[in-house]
């Protein structure tokens, strides 16, 4: 089976490579933006009639699309996350080659959900903020092309080569910093959000799965239980061997302050020890300032609380989660412990 993987160098793509190449029935091509790729297009530019003639020479079985961009104003995430899913859709639409397509969604489509809840993939996607919109269009114009297509919608991806910016990057990044300056204290804001995180490796395997399956339409990929983001931390810092104390900072009005939005992460160095942005608390709308000035108080738009209902994926793609949390944040110390 020939399989073209679009946005191998990516955070998600690199380990579906890795996972799609240990697969001795498979012959992978990658195609992107970088040089490293078998073939460069970029499809945020590129016409869907210059990649028809590629799928039509290449001929593959599937293309699986791990491409996108997560950080950057609402016009580049259309750009890169809609854009140029419609232009995939019609290069297929166009080809002659038939291919199956694995499109990567994200849990940021459903936007925020009842604490206590788990996510379906019936539930009405009311996202909050523009990553999650670019990224339920490109969802509704995969589902709307008529292609055999299937959309795995993944909730938040842990583990080795997490990003820096992300929640579990930034909660690493802190940890080490005060590891590296002796700090006996670790002040963390914002740790009361609740998220459902999947490790990256697993979800490379729910890729592989898709691909050799005729499901279609939506299918969530999570773990099935939601973890506040300071049981993660107290996690880590077992892992790490991390002695000092944990603190939580607590913004009195309930309204984020800029030490623990984490949208301009940054650590000061001070009396009460070393102060982190992780996550992203929920702001008092009586005293919040106006959208302009804080747009969008979860930068991913989910709230406070995200759990994924998995069992589509159980069913569908016989697709189970395998690797715990602490071990996909052991692999991220173990990351950023190389910095020290």
């Amino acid at each position: 089976m020939r399989v073209l993987l679009i946005g191998a160098n990516g955070y998600i793509g690199r380990f579906v490579a890795d996972r799609l190449l240990a697969d001795p029935a498979v012959q992978l091509t990658a195609l992107g933006r970088g040089d490293d790729a078998d073939v460069r297009f970029d499809l945020s530019t590129g016409s869907p009639g210059a990649l028809t003639r590629f799928l039509d020479a290449v001929h593959p079985g599937v293309v699986v699309n791990c491409a996108g961009a997560t950080r950057a104003g609402a016009r580049e995430l259309t750009r890169h996350n809609t854009v140029a899913v419609a232009t995939v859709c019609e290069a297929l639409r166009r080809s002659g080659c038939g291919a199956r397509l694995v499109q990567i969604g994200c849990g940021a489509e459903y936007g925020p959900s009842q604490p206590g809840s788990s996510t379906a993939e019936d539930a009405v996607p009311r996202p909050g903020g523009p990553y999650g919109v670019s990224k339920l269009a490109a969802t509704e114009l995969v589902l709307g092309s008529g292609l055999d297509a299937v959309v795995l919608r993944v909730f938040s991806p842990a583990g080795p080569g997490t990003p820096a910016g992300s929640p579990l990057g930034r909660l690493a990044e802190a940890m080490r910093r005060a590891m590296q300056s002796g700090d006996g204290e670790l002040k963390l804001g914002g740790l009361g959000v609740q998220r459902d995180f999947v490790d990256v490796r697993d979800v490379a395997r729910a890729v592989h799965a898709a691909s050799l399956s005729a499901a279609q339409g939506v299918i969530n990929i999570g773990s099935g239980r939601a973890v506040r983001l300071r049981d993660a931390a107290a996690v880590l810092a077992r892992v790490a061997g991390y002695g000092g104390a944990l603190h939580e900072l607590d913004t009195p009005s309930g309204y984020p302050s800029a030490a623990s939005t984490g949208l301009h992460p940054r650590a000061d160095h001070g009396q009460g020890g070393l102060r982190a942005a992780i996550g992203h608390p929920r702001p008092d709308p009586d005293l919040a300032p106006s959208p302009a000035a804080y747009p969008y108080p979860y930068p991913d738009g989910c709230g406070s609380w995200q759990q994924a209902d998995v069992r589509t994926a159980r069913d569908r793609l016989g697709w189970r989660p395998r690797i715990n949390l602490e071990e996909s944040l052991a692999d991220i110390w173990m990351e950023a412990a190389c910095r020290i």
